[in-house]
This record gives C-alpha cells, structure tokens and sequence, in this order.
C-alpha cells in the first residue's frame, strides 16, 4: 500500500504544519476551583526527598501550573538524574514528558527511547490489552520530540493494534488515543493520505471502545480512568457516535472529590490536567518561569512525608490455590527494607533472595502493576490476577513502585475477579 512509502513523506515534513482538531472540553465551576487546588496541593506535597520519583505529578504540575516551586524543581532534579537502564518504556516515555513540560532537555534519553521502540513487538500476535499502554507512552513522549522519526514507528504500532483482538480497557485506549493523536495532528498537508487513514482508522475503533465505557452518571470506566479518557475524548479527530457529555463527567468526577476520592497523588496525577482544561498534548507549549530553569538543589522536604530511614521486616507470602492453574504454592519469605519503601523495594529484595519470588510487571496508568510472579501471570480472558493485601486490606491492586507504606505482612493472592 501507498502510506508503506515512509521516505517519500520526508520530502514534504519540513514544510509541515499542525493540523489543530477542535476540543470538546469543559471547565471547572469557579466555585469550585478552590475544591480542584486543594487536591493539587494535596498531590503536590507528596514530593518529597525520599519518595519515589513520579514524572506523572511532574507533568500535572507543569500543566496545572505549580504552587509549591520547591517540589517542583525536586521533582525535576531527581528525574534529570535518573538512571534509564532501570526504566521501562512507559517510564522512560513518561519522564522524557514531565522534563520536556519543565523546559529540560531529556538528553540521549530520546534517542535510548527511540532504539527501543524499534525494536519493540508485543510478546503474542494477541497480548493482552494492558501490554501497550506503555508503548502508547513512549509513541506520545517520541511524537512530541520528532514526529518524522517516529512515523515508521507509530504506523508499526498502529497496525499491531488493528491485528490485537484483545479487549482494551480505558486507559490503554485513551493513552493510545492520545499517541495517535498526536501522530495525526502532525502529518504535513498534502501527504500520503494513507498515513491519515490508518492512525484514522484506528482511533476510530479505540475511541468507540471508550464510548462503550461511559456510564450514565458520566464516568468512564471507573473513576480512576475517567481523568485519561476525559483527555483522549476531548482532542480526538475522530468522536464517537456517542454523544460524550462533558460537564456531567465533570460534575461527577467533582463530587468524588468532595467525598474524599482521589486522596491518592497518582490518582491526582491523572485527574488534574482535565480539570484544569490540559491534555498531554499541551506537554510542548507549557511556559516556564525563568526560576524553573535555575539548576535546583536538593532542598529540605516540602510537605509531610516518611522520614525514618530505619529498616522494617517485611513477611512476603505468594499464594497460587486456583484450581486450573497447574503450579501451586503458598510460599513465604522474610525481607528487610527500609520503612517507607514502595512494594517494588519488597519484591526485588525478595527476588534476589530466592528465585521462586521472580516477579514481572506491566506498565499502567497508576505505575508498575505486578502481573506474573513465579512464572503464573494475569489472563484477562481468564479473569485472573495478583491482588496485594496487607492482612484483609488491598494494596492498591498491587502498584509497585510508586506508593509507600509500612506493613510488615503482605501477601500476594493469585485470584479471579
């Protein structure tokens, strides 16, 4: 086919320009605001010296725009100096994104970025959906940098998903959506119109899989997810037969914030940018402040946050007692960590002392999910998954590298859903 011809499109791209879709988009009530700050200060004071490194907080800070300068540059300084080789490609994607929103060059990590995208391929003909939401990360962070050079690459990608047969949830649509989009809105005028009607094509059916989700309370999926599919419906250049009603997504997602919902800074993270009329498509056009560019130091802690650097014993048990499932276990080990680790400290101290706790995870929304642990890894058709519980308590669906906490028994259930 035509759109296969990538070199001819190179003849045409220094004369591109953007095409600009229209936005379905609404705001926040002014009497309101002060509810939609509250939870950004909240988000905000999460950063701290000695918590994980989130570019996603980064990136709804610089969107939002920031009121505490000092976590901001914190922020920024722990993400310049963090170590690629220790990233996936969602992760590496996603702080290419948060410095390019704070001005920050992201130095060789495009480049490292790039290699990877092409060389990546989805581990089956029909991975499972949650297996290209990091991807989609990547294509988004690449697109924004060098929209010619990831051309080859997003019509890769976008052809692997016509062939996925797998059901995508919603935050793998939108963030697909948002990829894509980004892919379509770049192709110069007057090119092969091919590579319009494939990233066309696709973004139609995603964004009708994310229509099928809308609630009639306007949530999308579930709360968490509505933050990310309310990005991805507002820039489309494909909308769905069915109508999306803004404002009452926005009036619901108002209301759980008001009972106390989105507590959690990831959660936060993912929410703000729509409430604050952004996308990550706005991540180029963000404007720093001549005192954002200033090299920052290291500074004392902005807001609460764990500060015992004393060492905890952690009893990890996995347990696998589905019937249908040929490996059963129920195994548990002792691990020290410092007090207020993340779970992904607990698991890589485990893993390195007995190989039966090798783990693997997938990149979401929220940050690392777990997804395999001793060789047994989730199945959507299947309905399976790891669930993390500190007694009876879940652990945030076993997100591994970004929330802390201080359980000394944590158990990791094979379980159906």
């Amino acid at each position: 086919m035509a759109w296969f011809a990538l070199y001819l499109l190179s003849l045409l791209w220094a004369t591109a320009g953007t095409s600009t879709q229209s936005r379905s988009s609404c705001s926040v009530p002014s009497a309101q605001e002060p509810l939609v700050n509250g939870i950004q200060v909240l988000m905000e004071n999460s950063v701290t010296s000695s918590a994980y490194p989130n570019p996603s907080i980064l990136i709804a800070m610089n969107l939002a725009g920031a009121y505490n300068l000092k976590a901001q540059k914190l922020l920024t300084y722990q993400l310049m100096s963090s170590d690629t080789n220790d990233l996936t490609i969602g992760q590496l994607g996603l702080t290419i994104m948060a410095l390019t929103s704070s001005c920050r060059d992201p130095g060789d990590k495009v480049s490292i970025l790039q290699r990877q995208m092409e060389n990546w391929a989805p581990s089956s003909p029909n991975a499972e959906a949650s297996a290209f939401y990091g991807p989609s990360l990547a294509i988004l962070a690449l697109c924004q940098k060098n929209s010619e050079a990831t051309l080859p690459i997003a019509v890769r990608f976008a052809k692997t998903l016509l062939a996925n047969s797998s059901p995508f949830n919603v935050d793998t649509g939108a963030m697909a959506t948002l990829a894509l989009t980004c892919m379509y809105n770049k192709i110069p005028v007057g090119s092969e119109e091919g590579y319009r009607a494939l990233f066309g094509q696709v973004l139609k059916a995603i964004v009708e899989n994310i229509s099928t989700k809308i609630k009639d309370n306007g949530i999308i999926g579930d709360i968490y997810s509505t933050g990310l599919a309310m990005q991805a419906l507002s820039v489309t250049p494909q909308p769905p037969k069915k109508e999306w009603n803004c404002m009452k997504t926005m009036d619901m997602i108002l209301d759980e914030i008001k009972q106390g919902k989105f507590h959690n800074p990831m959660s936060i993270a993912q929410i703000l940018p729509s409430l604050k009329g952004k996308t990550y498509l706005d991540v180029p056009q963000v404007t720093c402040s001549p005192d954002h560019e200033v090299q920052p130091t290291l500074p004392s802690q902005p807001g609460p946050g764990p500060t015992s650097t004393s060492n905890i014993t952690v009893i990890y048990t996995i347990n696998n007692q589905l019937r249908g499932v040929e490996l059963l276990f129920n195994k548990t080990i002792n691990v020290s960590v410092k007090s207020g680790s993340v779970l992904l400290v607990v698991l890589e101290e485990a893993q390195r002392k007995n190989p039966m706790f090798k783990f693997e995870t997938t990149m979401t929304s929220w940050g690392l999910v777990v997804s395999s642990i001793n060789n047994i890894a989730e199945n959507v058709n299947h309905k399976t998954y790891w669930q993390f519980l500190s007694g009876i308590t879940p652990l945030n669906e076993g997100v591994a590298d970004y929330i802390p906490f201080n359980h000394e028994h944590i158990t990791a259930n094979f379980t159906q859903y």
